[in-house]
């Protein structure tokens, strides 16, 4: 099981280096494209994101392999704890950041809309 838990850990670093070199490159096309740093910047900022929340989401499996198949001890539990609680903070403030509103706002805001 260890080597499931470095395969997520070899994923989740995969996932973040080629989403960092995709978002160089689609903040290069969308430059070109609208002749705007300012539009590159938005587009490489929300793409690398997401890029980071899916990293950060494998990684977190990696962790929940490791602990819970290999070495289930109460220390490891509490790490792990620590370690989703401090991810979970993480990925809430990159999607705030990304989608330029807080979750429960966007629910309301499409509730109001619909």
């Amino acid at each position: 099981m260890d080597d499931v838990a470095q395969g997520f850990e070899v994923l989740g670093a995969v996932i973040l280096v080629a989403g960092a070199v995709w978002s160089l490159i689609v903040a290069v096309a969308a430059a070109r494209q609208a002749r705007s740093a300012a539009r590159a910047y938005a587009v490489v900022r929300q793409a690398f994101g997401g890029t980071l929340l899916l990293g950060l989401e494998v990684l977190v499996a990696a962790d929940l392999v490791r602990t819970v198949a290999v070495a289930p001890t109460l220390d490891n539990v509490l790490v792990l704890g620590l370690i989703v609680v401090i991810r979970t903070f993480l990925s809430f403030s990159l999607e705030t950041e990304i989608e330029g509103i807080a979750p429960w706002r966007k629910a309301l805001k499409r509730k109001a809309s619909g």
